[in-house]
């Protein structure tokens, strides 16, 4: 007889809304048993097998051994479970991985001999997860009416989802949760201050104030690291163990098994948020981070980043602490910041790296609008990764699935991977299983050939080497190879396996990176001049390596693994990669480039012939009999950086045309935006020294052209013809037209001069040169002012005329004869 659970209170709920709709959302908090009771019940109600979507590998098998053991047998009878590596059949329900899920749909749309699809924890917002249910959906609309749909979830908004799957019945099951005390942080933790320290300290902070209460402590950390070394830090005082994804099946089985006598504390990553049950937890100990893969589509590369939990996960992690008593929950921040924790972690389909989302679609025939998304995948990421799979040909121009991407989207590998397999034949197996697992030397310089050296002789490498090898990682990489090599070796017309003719000796062990640069051919780097081991990237990305890294000489490398940085990318795992070895498999696209760009650094044209694959300049010389219209190109770029040189003459000139707005505008901006007329005039400018004695004077005029230049000289001259016939330059340098002109000069003009439209500013000057009167009417200032200078004009310049009607007179420069 079965314990009693709470969600056995709804099942019959959720049976009915099956038979009567199809399908069903089903809430239920962690605890309430929907992962190992809903699937039993449906057993004699559903008609073919069950499939139960986990999202991670270990709940899957943890779930597939509690539901046989409620069965009285053992896995492999009616229940299974399969996951990537690893399957065990079961008759009727079979507990798959959200990879799984999604092969046997391609495979099969119609999902023959299946009746029923769960999506267990679908809160999780897993991208497999979405992607899954959007096939399924399709598919039950499309070819499978009789199938049923489950969608379970802890926490979860359910309305968006019945929305989504056309108003499907919302059972929630409120669940059986014994009352948790929380326990903050007097104060925020200090800025920079070490994660693991603080929880190390706080665990054993909890296990001391809580030891008379009993029951395991249940710790999360964000990741396996972290673990680690928390546990170094906590002695022996309690059993302390790891659960981790990555952990060995024995391992995780210890973790989860019921404790023994000494008090136990489970060091935890959020795998043991939901699904899982970890017996008598009365403690929980929340550090309030996760770690979450982002992807930057500006560089097309995925980074692991810590960050705070969402209040969401702060609750499911505070509820473990219920299930079977009333417990503790300590969490390592202040309650005055657990209003800035965000309400969900972001679904992973919007911050993850779309590769294989879009290979999916591609192969499903259908974008992303005609499926029943609950999060679009955003654009951008959809946009580069589309990009990426055409560079893996893939996808053809169109962004239909070529054959090839159909053979990619058969194997359990990220696309780059796939591609590499395929390409280099079973003999890049161990590569591509070492590339998509962790890696078995935490610690090692950077090198992959020392992986590969590590995987394939374990013993012998520990014995020459100093670095530490993970077993258990190895052991993982051997099976995987060993799997992807029978895959590879299988096919049969699913796409070329090795290239044509591909360079003697690319896949030798001890230089692998030929291999390599099929998955990343946007990461093939090369160093950049200098001391310090800074490559830039085929894809255009910065990335850098330790100066003291055996691989950091190395002219040729492909980086495997960065950290994402935003900035530029550090390089955790790379290999040397030959000259011979980039020009045989990517010599199609090396391309050879003539180059004449200004160089702001040395001021002054440089004129290159180079070769260049991608963003990489492989080889670069002299371009000799550079062709001057490119010379002059260049050197408008310098111009546009340093700024016009304006000599004196040439402003007056600019000054002038400004005035006829009709000849076009005159402001540096304008001019640089239309250049056709200064380039003829920079076919000879190689460095700054000429771009400053540049005179802009012929230029301008021949930019305005002949009739241009006789309607300026009319309206807008560059001289004042006095009456005398003197020509006196008019500054145009200020806001009004001007001119400097002696007074007696202008007796007998009655209508003042104007240039363009606009009166001559006029300065009038004494016979000494001296300012008198400055005038924009000159006609009003003879009717007016004029008498008054000439009483003061008249005793100091007694020899000088200085008629009564100065409109009468005749104009003047001299003075009176003496004596008259």
């Amino acid at each position: 007889m079965l314990d009693r659970l709470p969600i056995d209170d709804v099942l019959p709920a959720l049976c009915e809304a099956l038979a009567a709709r199809g399908c069903a959302v089903l809430v239920a908090p962690p605890g309430a048993g929907k992962t190992t009771r809903v699937p039993l019940a449906l057993l004699d109600r559903v008609a073919g097998r069950i499939v139960m979507l986990e999202p991670r590998r270990l709940a899957a098998r943890a779930a597939a051994e509690r539901l046989a053991e409620q069965l009285g047998e053992r896995v492999g009878a009616r229940i299974g479970y399969r996951m990537r590596g690893e399957s065990v059949p079961g008759s009727r329900i079979e507990v798959v991985t959200e990879g799984i899920l999604t092969r046997m749909i391609q495979s099969d749309p119609g999902l023959d001999g299946i009746g029923c699809v769960i999506f267990d924890e679908f809160h999780e917002r897993s991208l497999n997860a979405d992607l899954g249910l959007a096939l399924v959906w399709e598919a039950r609309g499309a070819l499978r009416e009789d199938l049923a749909v489950v969608v379970m979830s802890a926490t979860l908004d359910a309305e968006p989802v019945a929305a989504l799957l056309d108003d499907a019945p919302v059972i929630r099951s409120e669940g059986r949760a014994f009352p948790v005390e929380t326990r903050w942080l007097p104060r925020p933790l200090p800025a920079g201050g070490r994660l693991v320290d603080e929880a190390a300290r706080l665990i054993a902070q909890a296990e001391a104030e809580t030891r008379d209460t009993g029951g395991t402590v249940l710790a999360f950390l964000p990741g396996e690291g972290e673990i680690r070394r928390v546990m170094a830090r906590l002695g022996d005082a309690c059993e302390v163990l790891p659960l981790y994804g990555a952990l060995d099946a024995k391992a995780q089985r210890a973790a989860l098994a019921p404790p023994g006598e000494r008090r136990r504390i489970v060091l935890a990553t959020a795998i043991a948020e939901t699904s899982l049950t970890i017996p008598a937890v009365r403690v929980v100990v929340d550090a309030g981070r996760a770690r979450r893969a982002r992807f930057d589509p500006g560089s097309g590369m995925p980074r692991l980043v810590t960050e705070r939990v969402s209040r969401a996960e702060a609750d499911q992690r505070r509820g473990r602490a219920g299930r079977v008593a009333p417990g503790i929950c300590y969490r390592m921040w202040a309650k005055a910041e657990e209003g800035a924790l965000p309400a969900f972690a972001p679904p992973e389909i919007v911050v993850a790296d779309l590769a294989g989302l879009a290979l999916e679609l591609a192969a499903w025939g259908a974008a992303p609008g005609d499926l029943a998304f609950l999060s679009p995948p955003p654009e951008a990421p959809l946009a580069e990764a589309r990009a990426l799979l055409r560079a893996l040909e893939a996808l053809d121009a169109s962004g239909a699935i070529t054959d090839h991407g159909r053979a990619l989207a058969r194997l359990p590998l990220h696309p780059r991977l796939a591609h590499m397999l395929m390409r280099a034949g079973p003999d890049a197996a161990d590569i591509a299983a070492l590339l998509s697992n962790r890696d078995p030397l935490r610690g090692a310089p950077v090198d992959l050939a020392l992986r590969l050296a590590a995987l394939r002789d374990p013993r012998g490498f520990a014995a020459r080497h100093p670095h530490e090898v993970n077993r258990v990682v190895v052991q993982q990489i051997q099976g995987e190879a060993s799997r992807l090599r029978r895959l590879v070796a299988s096919r049969d017309g699913g796409g070329a396996v090795c290239p044509p003719d591909p360079p003697r000796g690319y896949l030798r062990e001890e230089e692998p990176g030929g291999v390599v640069s099929l998955a990343y051919p946007d990461r093939i780097g090369l160093r950049r001049k200098g001391d310090d081991p800074r490559y830039v990237l085929s894809g255009g990305k910065g990335a850098v390596m330790d100066a003291g890294d055996p691989l950091a000489g190395q002219r040729l490398i492909v980086a495997a693994d960065l950290d994402g940085g935003v900035g530029e990318a550090r390089i955790r795992m790379a290999a040397r990669l030959s000259e011979a070895d980039l020009r045989g498999l990517h010599g199609g696209r090396i391309e050879t480039v003539e180059v004449c760009d200004w160089s702001r650094r040395e001021g002054r044209v440089l004129a290159r012939v180079q070769e260049r694959l991608a963003a990489l300049v492989l080889s670069d010389r002299a371009w000799p009999d550079v062709p001057p219209d490119a010379v002059a190109r260049a050197a408008l770029e310098g111009l546009r950086l340093d700024g016009l040189p304006w000599t004196p003459g040439a402003a007056r000139l600019r000054a002038r045309i400004a005035l006829l707005p009709d000849l076009g505008a005159v402001d540096d901006a304008a001019l640089l935006a239309d250049t056709d007329w200064l380039l003829p005039w920079l076919g000879r400018a190689r460095t700054l020294a000429d771009l400053r004695a540049l005179d802009l004077t012929e230029p301008l005029k021949t930019r305005i052209g002949w009739d241009g230049q006789q309607r300026l000289d009319r309206e807008a001259p560059a001289h004042f013809v006095t009456p005398l016939g003197r020509r006196v330059p008019i500054d145009y340098d200020h806001e009004q037209p001007s001119i400097e002109v002696r007074l007696q000069e202008l007796f007998g003009v009655t209508r003042h001069p104007a240039v363009a439209g606009r009166p001559l500013r006029i300065s009038l000057l004494s016979p000494g040169g001296k300012p008198v009167q400055v005038t924009t009417d000159l006609p009003g200032f003879w009717a007016s002012s004029y008498a008054e200078v000439r009483k003061d004009m008249r005793g100091r310049y007694p020899r000088h005329p200085w008629p009564e009607d100065p409109r009468q007179a005749n104009p003047t420069t001299r003075a009176k004869p003496r004596g008259t």
